[in-house]
Parts: structure tokens; sequence; C-alpha cells
């Protein structure tokens, strides 16, 4: 059974810093990218970073390039999403998700086979 499990999430004042954890289970992480997607009140979840399997290559929504950054440790099944410089408007819960398929749309929520019950994250302005 895979299990996707989020910590690290929290209340923050604007500007500061936090770190997220996803620990995998029941799968091998080198075998799926991995992705970070956020979810604010009344709003669609939006995608925030993806890592490919390896982690050399990344990928960002614009609204996070420049103050997030996603890694991963494949030998702990773990990926990791620190958050830098942090806003009122980041305020959501985080998720992250697992893909198995090698050619997929990383930015698609639906492209992902498996999903984290998610860690919310407060910014206080």
């Amino acid at each position: 059974q895979v299990q996707l499990v989020e910590s690290g999430g929290g209340l923050v004042q604007a500007g500061g810093s936090l770190r997220l954890s996803c620990a995998a289970s029941g799968l091998t992480s080198s075998s799926y990218d991995m992705g970070w997607f956020r979810q604010a009140p009344g709003k669609d979840r939006e995608f925030v970073a993806a890592s490919r399997r390896s982690g050399e290559v990344t990928y960002y929504a614009d609204s996070v390039k420049g103050r997030f950054t996603i890694s991963r440790d494949n030998a702990k099944n773990t990926v990791y999403l620190q958050m830098n410089s942090l806003r009122f408007e980041d305020t959501a819960v985080y998720f992250c998700a697992a893909a198995g398929r090698v050619y997929y749309d990383k930015y698609n929520r639906y492209s992902y086979d498996y999903w984290g019950q998610g860690t919310q994250v407060t910014v206080s302005s």
C-alpha cells in the first residue's frame, strides 16, 4: 500500500521560512517523479514544484520561483520543499504527489498517481 505523508507545515510570519517533508512508503521514490501542489480555500489545487526521478531536473510555478526549492533524498524515500520569503498568498494546504509515468503533464494534478493527505501552511501578514 502506497502512502505519502507530509509534515512540516505550520504558522509563520510573512518573510519567514518553512521546510515541508513528504515521506513515501510502499513505492521506490527513485522510480517516480515527485510534485508539490497547494490548495487555498475556495480555489483549485495548483502546481507548485516538481522533481524528476534523479532530482537533477526541477520545475516551479512562476509564483514560487526563486523562493521555493524542491529536493529529494531517494535513499530515504523523501522529498522536501524549502519555502523561503513566504507571503500571505502562500497560505494553503500543501500536498505531495507521485507520478509513475515517464511522459505526462507535470503541471496537471490528474497526471499524478498517488497523493498525501496534505499539511497546512499559514502565513500571517
